[in-house]
């Protein structure tokens, strides 16, 4: 596969297939990964992966937290806040657009909340990865943790896997770091669904729009 290929056919999948992922891939993977560019070669990411029975512990766990209407002080603000055009308006498009294949209509925010809580399952992915980085490091540093990230979900889609990267994690951060036993120091950055996607299911058809690039990228002198 080509890059541009991997570039072009990644997408946030949110409805897996059952299928397990193979230990020495997700070893490869994110063996090349951590040839990712990093100031300093500092390497900032932390990455837990989590398959079968422990996996599954974490789905069932979060199953009785949302139940039971638990909420956790977010790690951070996953959006602005107050956030304005043109922001808003490319997310508020990409939503429409996802309900819109589910079948569920606006005002119907119950659908929609079951919906999202497929979030907290890894939409049925058999494997997840978390991402954390020490509470020192900066903005240059989680940059570094965007693009080692960005460099697996490249180098999955070169195996024939797919992935969707969740910053919504970051609402469970006690959760999380009791479960992975994250040190006082390291914040969690986020989660990530691993595995292949389910071609029958509507929501992986959405295919998401693009500014075009006059609206976000100024050429002088080429």
């Amino acid at each position: 596969m080509h890059v541009h290929e991997a570039v072009t056919s990644r997408r946030s999948t949110r409805a897996f297939l059952p299928n397990p992922v193979p230990a020495e891939t997700i070893r490869r993977v994110l063996s090349l990964a951590a040839r990712a560019p990093s100031g300093g070669n500092l390497q900032p990411w932390h990455i837990d992966v989590l398959a079968g029975e422990p996996l599954d512990a974490l789905k069932a766990l979060m199953q009785q937290r949302l139940e039971a209407g638990v909420q956790e002080t977010p790690a951070y603000d996953i959006y602005p806040p107050a956030l304005p055009s043109p922001w808003r308006d490319r997310r508020f498009q990409v939503a429409e657009a996802m309900y819109a294949r589910l079948g569920i209509p606006r005002d119907d925010k119950a659908a929609r909340r079951r919906w999202l809580a497929n979030n907290y399952a890894f939409f049925g992915a058999p494997m997840a990865l978390f991402c954390s980085v020490d509470r020192r490091m900066g903005p240059p540093q989680w940059s570094d943790c965007g693009m080692y990230l960005q460099t697996v979900m490249l180098l999955l889609r070169e195996e024939g896997l797919d992935s969707c990267p969740q910053e919504c994690w970051a609402r469970y951060p006690e959760t999380i770091g009791r479960t992975l036993q994250l040190p006082p120091e390291r914040i969690l950055f986020t989660g990530m669904s691993i595995g292949w996607a389910d071609p029958a299911h509507p929501v992986n058809a959405l295919e998401t729009d693009r500014a075009p690039l006059e609206e976000t990228v100024c050429f002088r002198g080429v």
